[in-house]
C-alpha cells in the first residue's frame, strides 16, 4: 500500500479564515515553546528533548489555546521530525504577526476530522466547505489545513491507496536544458516557454508600484503553471518507462552564472523530484547518473567526435567523423545518459527507502550535532 495527499481549495470567505487563523497563530505558539524548551534543554543538559518529553510538556495547553490535544500532538512530531531532517541545534521561530508572518498550518489526524459528503470537513466543531475537484479514498490516515502567499485555505487529505500497474517496458535517459527542458533519448523532446521572461515586466511594474497582493498573484501564477506543466512532463516519461536514468546537471552551481534565471525558470529540481516520487508509485527504478562527457562521444560508436568547448554549444547536429551517424546534440546526450545508467549496477538500489526501526528514531533524535 501506498500514501497519496489530496489537496483541496477551502471556501474560506468571513469568519472562517478568521478562525483558521486564530488556530495557526495557537499551533504556532506550541511551535515555539517546542524550539525554546529543547534549545534550553540542551544547552543544559546536552540532551535533546524527545517526542514523549514535548508531549509531557505541552499537556493541558490545547484547553487555553482551543486546540484539541491531537493536533497539539502533532505540532511536536513535526517538530522533532524536523530538528532531526536538519540536525539544527533551533529550528526557524513561526511568526503569526508582522510582515514576514508564517504561512498558516494546523495540522490534525483522523480522529479530528469527519467529512461529510465528500464536500464538507468538520474540524473542532466547525464546519469547512471545499470544492471537491476528485473522489477522496475512504482510507484517509492524517488531514492538515495549510495557507498559502495569497492567504487561501486548503485542506489536505492523506489517504492510502492500492499500488498502480506497472505497464512500462522502456528504458529511458533524460537530458535536461534550458530551451528544452527535458530531451528523451527515444527522440521526444519536453519544452515550453520561458515564464520568467514572459511575466518579467508585468511583475516589475506592480513591484515598482508596490502592489505586494498584485505581485504574490503574478508569482503564483508563475508557480501554477511551471508546477502543472513539471508534473504533465513526468506523467508523459514514465507512462511507458521501466528505468528513467536523469542527468544530475546541478541547479545550485549554474544559479551562479549568468544563465540565473533561466535555470531557475526550468526548475530542474521540481521535475526530478516528480520523477522520483511518482516513479515509486508506478514501481519505475529511477536513476541519477552523472552526465559529464555524455554530449561530446557518439551515441554509436562512442568516440568524442561531437562539438566541445563554449563555441561546440550553438552546434545543435553534428556528424560524426568516424560512424557518419546524424545526431541531435540533446538526444545524443540522453542516449549516453542511458548507456551509462544502464551500466551502473542496479544492486542495492530501490526506489523505497527502508524504514527505521523505533529503536534507531530513538537514537538519532538524541543526537548531539558537534
Amino acid at each position: 500500500m501506498q500514501y497519496l495527499t489530496y489537496k483541496f481549495r477551502l471556501k474560506d470567505g468571513g469568519n472562517k479564515r478568521k478562525q483558521l487563523l486564530r488556530w495557526a497563530s495557537a499551533v504556532n505558539t506550541v511551535w515555539n515553546y517546542c524550539n525554546e524548551a529543547s534549545y534550553q534543554t540542551l544547552r543544559k543538559h546536552s540532551k535533546w528533548l524527545s517526542f514523549k518529553e514535548l508531549t509531557n510538556l505541552t499537556a493541558g495547553s490545547n484547553k487555553e489555546l482551543e486546540l484539541q490535544s491531537q493536533v497539539v500532538q502533532q505540532v511536536c512530531k513535526e517538530y522533532v521530525r524536523k530538528r532531526v531532517q536538519t540536525k539544527r541545534q533551533k529550528l526557524s521561530w513561526r511568526k503569526s504577526h508582522g510582515s514576514k508572518r508564517s504561512l498558516g498550518w494546523i495540522p490534525c489526524t483522523n480522529q479530528n476530522i469527519v467529512v461529510y459528503d465528500g464536500q464538507e470537513v468538520v474540524f473542532n466543531k466547525k464546519t469547512f466547505k471545499f470544492w471537491k475537484s476528485r473522489e477522496i479514498p475512504d482510507t484517509i490516515k492524517s488531514v492538515s489545513f495549510n495557507e498559502d502567499a495569497r492567504g487561501r485555505w486548503y485542506v489536505n487529505f492523506v489517504c492510502e491507496v492500492e499500488e498502480a500497474p506497472q505497464y512500462g517496458m522502456l528504458d529511458l535517459g533524460v537530458d535536461l536544458g534550458i530551451k528544452t527542458q527535458a530531451t528523451i533519448s527515444d527522440g521526444r523532446k519536453f519544452e515550453r516557454e520561458n515564464l520568467t521572461k514572459k511575466y518579467e515586466d508585468r511583475l516589475a511594474m506592480a513591484q515598482r508600484a508596490r502592489k505586494k497582493k498584485l505581485v504574490r498573484t503574478i508569482q503564483t501564477k508563475i508557480a501554477n503553471i511551471r508546477k502543472d506543466w513539471n508534473h504533465k512532463t513526468a506523467n508523459a516519461i514514465l507512462k511507458d518507462a521501466r528505468l528513467v536514468v536523469i542527468g544530475d546537471v546541478s541547479c545550485t552551481k549554474l544559479a551562479k552564472t549568468k544563465m540565473a534565471k533561466s535555470v531557475l525558470d526550468s526548475a530542474w529540481g521540481q521535475l526530478r523530484l516528480f520523477l522520483r516520487y511518482k516513479a515509486i508509485r508506478l514501481g519505475t527504478i529511477y536513476m541519477d547518473q552523472n552526465e559529464s562527457w555524455t554530449t561530446i562521444p557518439c551515441s554509436d560508436c562512442f568516440e568524442r567526435t561531437g562539438p566541445s568547448g563554449l563555441r561546440g554549444l550553438s552546434i545543435r547536429e553534428w556528424v560524426c567523423s568516424n560512424c557518419g551517424s546524424i545526431h541531435d546534440r540533446d538526444v545524443n546526450a540522453a542516449r549516453n545518459i542511458l548507456r551509462l545508467g544502464l551500466q551502473t549496477p542496479i544492486k542495492g538500489i530501490s526506489t523505497v527507502k527502508k524504514r527505521k526501526s523505533h529503536k534507531e528514531n530513538e537514537e538519532q533524535e538524541n543526537v548531539v550535532p558537534a
